[in-house]
């Protein structure tokens, strides 16, 4: 572990988050389970990014073309400030489209994060700050929230990664939300569902419930879905009971599994996974994983079998591989079954 701390602060590729021993806790079933029908609002909208240092959309408009020049134009209209298109130039300004989700049961006034990403040709978002934009929930729909604020982007530029993207970024707290979305009753709620459907884990949490709560309460209707039967006609009875569902723990199995993000080089593995034997050879560098694993030659890495996804990619950092040269070698053993675990590279 010192060591794979010591390669990370010296500027690695990337920080792996890799715990070397898994220890079972218990977790509250409101974080693996939403109420039935609790089911995001999609928001979308067309807006402007003002503000820019010179990165903005290059585009000239000539004769009043340009989409980001004649938007410009008919949002000053809108101030009663006319000014002829072809005046006007977009260097410091940029087309974005402006997207959020938001709980059926925020209500009007509430906050939200919203994502913004570039629409034209503007290089960078950096330091922009989004013109207060309409947000819809269907096309010809009514405007349910408005946003608008500082943009925040991510630092994710490293000595031997790729730079950080410089043309989407997000506001938190950004959107502000005008129309109640149009929550269902919550007399009528009635079945929790997994956010990661698992027959095993929906039994655990029914066992939970029937324990912490009375036997008859929750059954198990499918691997993504558990049917609950709570008091009839009194709303807060039941608002007690469901909260009282919420705050019971169980500890689910926890799931072998690998996510790799190919641009970054980010690590993270969940469960027990250790790897066998296998020998990779990538790009001039080759990975030895033996029984009894002799002296490494140049270019070569050599580990023990049964080593760790730490292990494995905490050698890759040392010797400098690449995002996808990592990607690729973890794919590489999966594949030849050296890795018994879901592996995921995005």
């Amino acid at each position: 572990m010192r060591r794979f701390l010591q390669v990370a602060s010296a500027g690695a590729l990337a920080i792996v988050a890799l715990p070397l021993t898994l220890v079972a806790q218990g977790v509250p079933i409101r974080d693996l389970v939403r109420m039935d029908f609790d089911v995001p609002t999609r928001l979308v909208g067309y807006g402007i990014v003002v503000g820019l240092d010179g990165t903005g959309d290059r585009s000239v408009a000539q004769l009043g073309g340009g989409q980001t020049v004649r938007s410009i134009a008919n949002l000053l209209r809108t101030l009663e400030i006319t000014i002829p298109p072809e005046a006007l130039r977009t260097r410091n300004a940029a087309a974005v489209l402006v997207t959020a989700e938001v709980s059926p049961y925020l209500r009007a006034g509430g906050r939200f994060n919203v994502q913004v990403a570039s629409l034209g040709d503007a290089t960078s978002l950096r330091g922009g700050q989004l013109w207060m934009t309409p947000l819809v929930g269907q096309v010809d729909g009514p405007t349910m929230a408005t946003a608008q604020g500082g943009l925040v982007l991510s630092d994710g530029s490293s000595a031997n990664g790729p730079q950080g993207v410089e043309t989407s970024g997000r506001i938190p707290e950004g959107g502000l939300l005008d129309l109640d979305p149009g929550a269902p009753a919550f007399a009528d709620l009635d079945r929790l569902v997994l956010r990661s459907p698992d027959l095993g884990t929906a039994q655990l949490i029914v066992n939970a419930i029937e324990t912490g709560i009375g036997a008859g309460t929750a059954v198990v209707e499918d691997p993504g879905s558990i049917r609950l039967t709570l008091t009839a006609g009194d709303p807060v009875a039941r608002a007690q009971t469901l909260s009282q569902i919420q705050l019971l723990t169980v500890t689910p199995v926890r799931i072998a599994r690998v996510v790799i993000d190919g641009r970054d080089g980010t690590v993270v593995a969940g469960g027990s996974i250790s790897v066998g034997e296998a020998v990779v050879s990538h790009e001039g560098l080759t990975l030895a994983i033996d029984a009894t694993p002799t002296a490494a030659t140049q270019g070569q890495l050599r580990l023990t079998a049964g080593a760790s996804i730490q292990d494995i990619a905490s050698a890759l950092y040392a010797v400098g591989a690449t995002p996808r040269t990592l990607a690729a070698i973890f794919e590489a053993l999966r594949e030849v079954g050296a890795i018994s675990a879901e592996l995921i590279v995005r």
